[in-house]
């Protein structure tokens, strides 16, 4: 099966690793063009999930080392799924907003949280990471086949399409804590780049609510942020 180092303009991605793989297989193998099998892997209960999947939607697999060559020097990657990329629309309902991402390990650790807490509509503001990135998918664990990702050309895009849906701008200064905030569906949590935040004119969008913390660090993690506001605003479900 041929294979070339991934590009932005190209049809294709990939998902490396045997899980990453497994999760498009089970949750969108309509968007998977083929299998790659390392000579070397020897998970046959693995392998028989794989084949047991492949065959039920006529979906090719080789076994060959050059594709790993290419496309992962990692020795524990033993799987490589070639996956049609296809462009997402989200649907109605609570929404992650993500303005300016440039991390592709924050972004997939961002939609595993996502997929994890049930909010698995994702609006995304350039310029930003391409979610499509092979380092998106596997940090994501493949929980980009869990959730809908839709790239909007501005902020004001998505407010026009979703103008009913309350919305949480995470900043640094925003006006009420989240342990005081009462997020009330359906939700929008927004968030900034990792480097600078959200823009100041975010600080009038809806209900600005800040994360409180100690003063021996300046700020958290994205990811770590992101999974907070998520556990807060789906409590409730889980509790």
């Amino acid at each position: 099966m041929k294979v070339s180092r991934y590009k932005k303009e190209d049809s294709i991605t990939y998902a490396l690793g045997a899980t990453v793989v497994m999760e498009f297989l089970i949750n969108r193998p309509e968007q998977v063009e083929g299998v790659i099998l390392h000579p070397k892997f020897d998970s046959e209960d693995t392998i028989r999930k794989i084949e047991d999947i492949t065959k039920r939607y006529s979906i090719p697999v080789t076994t060959e080392e050059k594709a790993f060559n290419i496309l992962s020097q990692k020795e524990n990657c033993f799987v490589i799924g070639v996956i049609r990329k296809v462009k997402g629309e989200i649907e109605e309902g609570n929404h992650v907003v993500l303005v300016n991402p440039s991390n592709a390990g924050n972004f997939g650790t961002i939609v595993r949280s996502c997929a994890g807490f049930g909010i698995k509509q994702i609006a995304v503001i350039p310029p930003a990471v391409d979610h499509f990135d092979p380092k998106t998918v596997r940090a994501s664990m493949g929980a980009v086949s869990r959730v809908n990702i839709e790239v909007f050309p501005s902020f004001e895009d998505y407010s026009r399409k979703f103008p009913g849906n309350n919305y949480y701008p995470f900043m640094l200064d925003g006006s009420v804590l989240l342990q005081k905030t009462e997020i009330k569906e359906p939700c929008s949590l927004i968030f900034g780049n990792e480097a600078t935040g959200l823009p100041e004119e975010f600080s009038k969008i809806g209900q600005p609510v800040r994360i409180e913390h100690t003063d021996n660090i300046d700020s958290l993690n994205l990811p770590i942020a992101a999974s907070i506001a998520l556990y807060e605003a789906t409590k409730g479900v889980f509790g």
